[in-house]
């Protein structure tokens, strides 16, 4: 049993990430009003879907994790920062990610009720999600310094700075230079 629990939880995490990092890159494609192929809805759809998924595989990791008695994790640790013994840096990480995530796609619900512009702002705090995922993975994956998991988190960072870098540079320039 705790063999299943194990490559569960590890290959939830991993599904998740790959997942987030997808739901990322297709957002800030879709925010540079890059042409994709597909009609703007179709798009937004399978963004909102990878989204969603991304969200399922999260949980899934998580409960995996309570149910593994290699590394024990309590619901304490996996709900609040820093209280776990097991690389506690990257288990933290781990965690306000999971939570920041789960407070954007509340307001993702929220959408109808709030203004476009503060849903945008915390929208755009994915970034910071995806961040924290790509760092706790890489200090608490047990596959971290495998050459497969670090070609596949290579390609995700690869391809979110890919689509992340221009919309940053438009940032930097100065006012006026366009």
């Amino acid at each position: 049993m705790n063999g299943v629990v194990w490559y569960a939880a590890r290959s939830a995490g991993i599904v998740a990430y790959l997942l987030l990092s997808s739901s990322v890159v297709l957002g800030l494609l879709m925010s540079t009003r890059a042409k994709l192929g597909w009609p703007r809805f179709a798009v937004e759809d399978v963004h909102r879907f990878i989204a969603k998924l991304t969200g399922v595989f999260i949980v899934i990791h998580g409960g995996a994790l309570l149910l593994d008695q290699v590394v024990p994790f309590t619901l304490r640790q996996e709900l609040i920062p820093f209280t776990s013994s097991y690389r506690p840096f990257g288990v933290a990480l781990g965690v306000v990610s999971a939570e920041l995530l789960a407070a954007i796609a509340v307001t993702n619900l929220l959408r109808a009720e709030i203004p476009y512009r503060i849903w945008r702002r915390v929208h755009t705090l994915t970034i910071v999600v995806w961040l924290g995922a790509t760092v706790h993975l890489l200090l608490v994956g047990t596959d971290r310094t495998d050459p497969w998991l670090l070609g596949l988190c290579a390609s995700a960072v690869a391809a979110v700075g890919l689509v992340l870098a221009p919309r940053l540079a438009r940032v930097a320039e100065p006012a006026g230079t366009a």
